[in-house]
């Protein structure tokens, strides 16, 4: 499943132009011309980043981010703010609306993509598109390969979302609930024990590579992705 990015963009050209560089990528992109609809489009599924351009008609760019960070539901979100604003002051103002990262135009398609990397690598690392590994395992999360040594582990469409989320954010515990929300989306109504059902079978396939240790069931709390001692 490719990450996705949510444009916020009023400029036709410039959105394009977005669109088809992050598409390019490897990201899919959804698009909205100003904050309004840019809120319909988050009430349907989170992003995994937001970039932002800050003046967008009606609602600003930077009170619509101080809208998101004030939000349940969207206070995690990376964001990106992209503007032709390039004042020490805007800057410091963007920040302390706590984007992440501030880009000014004109921007290189290039640069774009190393800051939503970057972005990404730190607030979402599962869905920056790197190898991640725990021990002898590893997921390539663009070719939707899970490995132990040079044996591939064959796993199902959840219990691989189920394994990058872990993998990402090693010896952290997880609640149930948190794992429905970042792995089947906060819009999906299912109950928690499905969770357990699917640690279950996330195990089972780890177990033939002797790694199905690795997810540990903490008594009260949830589960969370060990790293082996080396």
């Amino acid at each position: 499943m490719m990450p996705t990015v949510l444009v916020v963009e009023d400029e036709p050209a410039i959105l394009e132009l977005l669109k088809v560089n992050l598409m390019d990528a490897g990201y899919e992109v959804r698009a909205a011309s100003d904050a309004e609809a840019a809120r319909e489009l988050l009430e349907d599924a989170l992003p995994d980043l937001v970039l932002l351009d800050w003046m967008l008609p009606g609602q600003s760019g930077l009170a619509f981010a101080k809208d998101l960070r004030a939000r349940k539901r969207t206070k995690d979100l990376p964001i990106i703010m992209v503007t032709a604003r390039s004042d020490e002051a805007d800057r410091v103002a963007g920040l302390e609306a706590w984007v992440d990262d501030y880009v000014t135009k004109p921007f290189s398609p290039r640069e774009l993509k190393a800051r939503i990397k970057s972005v990404m690598r730190r607030r979402a690392p599962e869905a920056a598109q790197e190898t991640l590994a725990a021990g002898a395992l590893k997921l390539d999360p663009v070719t939707h390969r899970v490995t132990v040594g040079d044996r591939t582990v064959p796993l199902g469409p959840t219990e691989f979302r189920l394994l990058r989320f872990l993998l990402a954010r090693p010896e952290r515990v997880h609640s149930r609930t948190q794992l429905l929300d970042q792995v089947w989306g906060d819009q999906v109504y299912i109950e928690e024990r499905t969770v357990d059902v699917h640690i279950r079978r996330l195990r089972a396939a780890l177990e033939p590579f002797g790694q199905d240790k690795l997810i540990e069931t903490i008594r009260g709390s949830g589960y969370r992705l060990a790293v082996p001692a080396h």
